[in-house]
């Protein structure tokens, strides 16, 4: 079959299960906060998909920002951007990568997922490097520096010191980092092994705890529901705890399907994660989260969700660990994909957006209409999430969600208090402040 034979058939096929899935019921809003409306789940032969087909941004093109907001290109050109680190003598890491690529196809259903959505601009090449962004005193676009080059599909990054940590797929490794310099040439050293991708969720979030003695790493599951076999999963779906000054790791808590990003949040104290939940079930479920993390806590993958509602899909069944399954603090929507987090209690937006929250949502690809494709924010109080999410940036894609200008992933706060955007579709890093 000739490329526009195969397009064609493709456009086709995303058309009839778009068609097959049914509408969404309920809006993302409906079904966020601590306790989300969970409807009956529903069986499919195929995912449904609904997937917008990416073109990236025109020039002069750029989000849209909520009432208040202004937003500025700082960096294009990238190779999917996306994680971002500021350092302390404000230059900003952006890490540019994708998944390594290889990984085995073990059905025909993922082989045709996979296929619907690298349509989006998601699946592209990714960098594997750190880009360093410097900003310059007459403004515009910052200043661009390769830092780190040959990477295996990176995405968590953390300095410790005058060390530099960066999460591969497989390995954690450390760098010695000198400020001001535009470029690490030394080696990496392969600090600690982590578990590598097979066929799904490459990448690994990371967080140094506040006294820099230990490293902390979101693993992703390899599957969807354990059909890959339950061997495969150790220590993944999982947050683990890495001690800086052996390399030594342990579960820190589990039952976590993939939790993409981690935070500290400032008045508790407390570590928290955003979690990407299961598919298949249909348009409605499962509603992706946000949550503080219990050291030792299991929340409910692949046996249960948001709390004690079963899978029945998952064999053999484990009443005796949905009986122990916690229950998230707060949900997001189904199918939003959120990726990336930040905690701010002071920055350059106006004070309605202080003291919370930023969740960066990557966008759905099993719902109709689209969710997710925006940044929003949660405000807190006494260390708790409270009220509805609030949209900051949208505009990610065209009105009649045929066409993805962009997905935002990583998020930062550089030294002005302007928040910082990895966008991995639209190859760019915008600046959000107060008009």
């Amino acid at each position: 079959m000739n490329k526009t034979l195969f397009r064609g058939a493709l456009a086709l096929l995303v058309t009839v299960l778009a068609g097959c899935a049914g509408k969404a019921t309920l809006d993302p809003a409906q079904q966020s906060g601590d306790n989300p409306p969970l409807p009956a789940a529903r069986d499919f032969l195929m995912p449904p998909m609904q997937v917008p087909i990416g073109v990236g941004w025109k020039p002069g093109q750029s989000p849209k920002v909520a009432a208040g907001l202004k937003i500025e290109k700082i960096a294009g050109g990238l190779m999917h951007p996306r994680q971002l680190l500021t350092l302390p003598n404000g230059d900003v890491l952006v890490v540019e990568s994708n998944g390594p690529g290889e990984e085995p196809v073990t059905t025909p259903k993922q082989m045709i997922a996979n296929k619907v959505k690298n349509r989006s601009g998601k699946g592209g090449k990714g960098g594997n490097r750190i880009t360093l962004l410097r900003a310059k005193p007459e403004g515009g676009e910052w200043e661009k520096h390769v830092f780190i080059e040959r990477l295996h599909s990176p995405f968590g990054v953390q300095l410790i010191g005058d060390t530099l940590y960066v999460a591969n797929t497989g390995a954690i490794l450390k760098f010695p980092y000198h400020a001001g310099e535009t470029q690490i040439t030394a080696p990496a050293v392969e600090f600690t092994d982590l578990p590598s991708t097979v066929n799904h969720h490459w990448t690994k979030a990371l967080l140094a705890s506040p006294d820099g003695s230990k490293l902390y790493v979101g693993s992703g599951s390899n599957s969807n529901i354990t059909e890959n076999g339950l061997e495969i999963e150790y220590r993944r779906a999982a947050v683990l705890e890495v001690d800086v000054a052996t390399g030594g790791s342990r579960i820190y808590a589990s039952g976590l399907r993939n939790p993409t990003g981690l935070q500290w949040e400032p008045q508790s104290g407390k570590l928290w994660a955003i979690v990407n939940e299961r598919d298949e079930i249909g348009a409605d479920l499962v509603p992706d989260y946000m949550t503080s993390v219990q050291q030792g806590g299991f929340y409910g993958w692949p046996y249960s969700y948001f709390g004690q509602h079963v899978d029945s899909r998952v064999m053999p069944q484990r009443p005796d660990l949905v009986a122990k399954a916690l229950v998230p603090d707060y949900a997001l929507g189904s199918h939003v994909a959120a990726l990336g987090l930040l905690f701010s209690t002071d920055n350059a937006l106006p004070a309605a957006y202080h003291g919370g929250a930023f969740v960066s949502e990557h966008g759905s690809w099993d719902r109709s209409p689209l969710s997710g494709y925006a940044v929003v924010f949660v405000a807190f109080q006494q260390g708790k999430p409270v009220g509805l999410p609030q949209t900051l940036v949208s505009g990610f894609y065209s009105d009649d969600e045929s066409q993805l200008y962009g997905a935002p992933v990583g998020l930062a706060q550089d030294q002005q208090g302007a928040l910082l955007i990895a966008d991995d579709v639209g190859d760019t890093v915008w600046r959000v402040t107060a008009q």
